[in-house]
């Protein structure tokens, strides 16, 4: 009886060519896992690919509420951007993925588990941890690890070979992760940091130049920090980050070209878009502004670079992260309300902001006089604030004097 492997599938060209690959070197069954996260293909003809080349078993499971709910939501509450621009779409993908892969080779009575990631990345170690975690007992298989192949050309040529069809041509090599927040670009022409992405590149959001020339408002609505309405209209999560993704993409909203420092210690260029959560982001950060004092705000910023870094670190299973995510937890509850922004070519403007737990008095803040706020106490607090400067000024002075 063969061993069974249970590979993380997507049916692009990495994956496409694993599973004879496995075959071949294993001499095992290959059961192909592909989780649902919104990347949008067909699945039906993802299974059927997978088939073709190979796999004995095919499981297929929607995710994508578990995504949003579990992971994209909790990481757009915690402000986690990756760097100052990267919303990790793809880094928040892994561990749900490879969590109900591993469920699954358990279940199957599987001896390894296998991914189509490079020995130079980032998700190498995304799921692999996650698998440590979830079924620490099982084998790892990384192919890119192990194979004579070192380019995207080779990989085509043995695909070509064995009559595996693909996507990817000599002339189209961008390597690409697609779920329902965001697209990834890597390879090709931005491989360079210095030339600028063709706009072939791109393939959800509109370019700048053709969005529309009129600005398009929408209002966002949260129920202590989860978004439930666009418009005033309740939405499921699913469609809602549709519709956000719709929304965000026909204004050009998300784009994000960077060059990044990978766990691995290698700077990488990437282009990333992201119309949805770029939008749900600025809507959050309105009303945390709106609702947060100032010191569990000022330092809510600081966990926010922490998270950000655990995530893309493919560190999500671990008890730093589930412990800022119970701080943060904490802090969503006051976030009911609405944000309501103004999009134009590429532009996120604010023009309304609304929420049951405002901190913001108009009696203090406005530079109308009142009884609410009396200056005449500026002048004491001011003094005490400034002790220490005049204690130091004075030290100074004597040294001077002597």
């Amino acid at each position: 009886m063969s061993d069974k492997v249970v590979l993380a599938y997507s049916g692009g060209l990495d994956t496409s060519i694993i599973i004879p690959w496995l075959k071949e070197n294993y001499d095992c069954d290959v059961i192909a896992y592909v989780g649902d996260v919104g990347q949008g293909d067909d699945l039906d003809a993802v299974a059927d690919k997978s088939y073709a080349t190979g796999a004995s078993k095919v499981a297929v499971e929607d995710l994508r509420d578990e995504f949003l709910n579990e992971y994209v939501f909790p990481a757009i509450r915690a402000g986690a951007v990756y760097e100052h621009k990267y919303l990790l779409g793809t880094a928040l993908a892994r561990p749900v993925i490879a969590q109900h892969q591993a469920e699954l080779a358990l279940r199957e009575g599987a001896t390894a588990l296998a991914h189509g990631c490079t020995g130079k990345g980032n998700d190498q170690v995304r799921f692999e941890l996650a698998f440590r975690a979830v079924a620490p007992e099982l084998k790892i298989i990384a192919p890119w690890r192990e194979w004579a192949l070192v380019s995207r050309e080779d990989c085509l040529a043995y695909a070509e070979s064995r009559g595996i069809p693909v996507e990817q041509s000599r002339s189209k090599i961008h390597s690409r992760d697609r779920n329902i927040l965001h697209v990834s670009h890597e390879g090709g022409e931005l491989e360079d940091p210095n030339h600028a992405p063709l706009e072939s590149t791109w393939t959800w959001t509109c370019s700048p130049q053709d969005a529309p020339d009129r600005a398009e408002t929408v209002e966002i609505g949260f129920w202590e920090g989860m978004p439930v309405s666009i418009n005033g209209v309740r939405r499921g999560p699913v469609a809602l980050m549709e519709a956000l993704n719709e929304i965000g993409a026909r204004n050009a909203v998300g784009r994000v070209d960077m060059v990044e420092n990978r766990f691995v210690g290698i700077k990488s260029r990437g282009c990333y878009e992201s119309p949805g959560g770029t939008l749900l982001l600025a809507a959050y950060r309105e009303l945390e502004a709106l609702c947060l004092d100032r010191d569990l705000a000022h330092y809510k910023q600081q966990l926010s670079l922490k998270y950000a870094e655990l995530v893309y670190y493919g560190q999500w299973f671990t008890p730093l992260r589930e412990s800022i995510d119970a701080f943060v937890e904490s802090t969503r509850r006051a976030i009911t309300g609405s944000v309501t922004l103004s999009l134009y070519k590429g532009n996120v403007a604010v023009a309304g902001r609304d929420a049951v737990n405002s901190m913001y008095r108009t009696d203090v803040a406005s530079f109308t006089m009142s009884d609410a706020y009396d200056q005449k106490d500026a002048a004491g607090f001011i003094r005490i604030v400034g002790l220490q400067t005049r204690g130091r000024v004075a030290s100074q002075q004597l040294e001077v004097a002597e």
